[in-house]
């Protein structure tokens, strides 16, 4: 027996009304882990300056290595270089190429305004790690001896920001061209995953003080969310959609 039209429009409202609360939900989470993040950064960033985490600091800088040779990180040899390679990941050139692919295939399909958007965060949170760097100018640490070349200040890890910066902001909008679930928590937890692991590396070889590392995640993903809620405006306007050409299931 066919429903009543009536009844049938009570149930669509009652959708859109329900997908409708849950998009808001989603935006004023966004906007509060933003303003958390950028919070926790200027936290961090004023124990830093007051001299407040020197004892954290090296408490799990030494933790990372053999008691008896601080210049030994724990683990085989193999650790040590597996650690290497992961850094890289977070590197300038590394960063450089995975996102003018990303760029590149964005384009191909089709998703301009993404591509674009990828362009601006990446190149505008290229250049907020740079100002931060300049701004804070702390030292690198000299507790143990560094396992990779660095050139620049120790705050804000530019690896951990700029992995945060890129890897989290590809995958959200990645995750945003996509109507299944499975494959956007994929994206978001890959993205998740080499962001982490690029920060730790740091403080394993050494390079960075862990709360240098902590500073980048913060402000790194601040703007990664940011960028999202920037693809979600986007997509309402039509600019953004879909593989399937439909719009993203909310």
């Amino acid at each position: 027996m066919e429903k009543p039209p009536a009844t049938d429009e009570r149930s669509s409202g009652l959708r859109r009304l329900t997908r409708a609360g849950w998009r808001e939900i989603r935006i004023l989470t966004a906007l509060m882990l933003v303003t958390g993040g950028l919070w926790a950064f200027a936290k961090i960033a004023e124990e830093v300056m007051e001299g407040e985490t020197r004892g954290f600091d090296r408490f799990i800088l030494l933790a990372l290595r053999t008691p008896s040779n601080p210049s030994d990180p724990l683990g085989p040899p193999w650790v040590e270089a597996m650690a290497r390679d992961i850094t890289s990941l977070g590197g300038i050139v590394v960063l450089l190429m995975v996102s003018v692919a990303a760029v590149g295939f964005l384009f191909l399909v089709r998703r301009p305004a993404a591509a674009l958007l990828v362009v601006a965060s990446v190149g505008g949170g290229t250049v907020l790690s740079t100002l931060l760097k300049l701004g804070f100018e702390r030292p690198r640490p000299e507790l143990v001896p560094h396992g990779a070349e660095v050139f620049t200040a120790s705050f804000p890890s530019g690896h951990a920001m700029l992995s945060a910066v890129v890897y989290l902001t590809l995958g959200a909008l990645l995750a945003r061209t996509q109507s299944r679930r499975r494959v956007k928590a994929y994206l978001l937890t890959l993205a998740v995953l080499l962001t982490g692991m690029v920060g730790v590396s740091r403080v394993y070889l050494g390079v960075h003080w862990p709360t240098d590392v902590m500073a980048g995640w913060c402000i790194g993903s601040a703007w990664a969310i940011l960028c999202w809620l920037v693809a979600r405006w986007l997509q309402g306007r039509g600019r953004m959609k879909a593989e399937s050409g439909e719009d993203v299931e909310e």
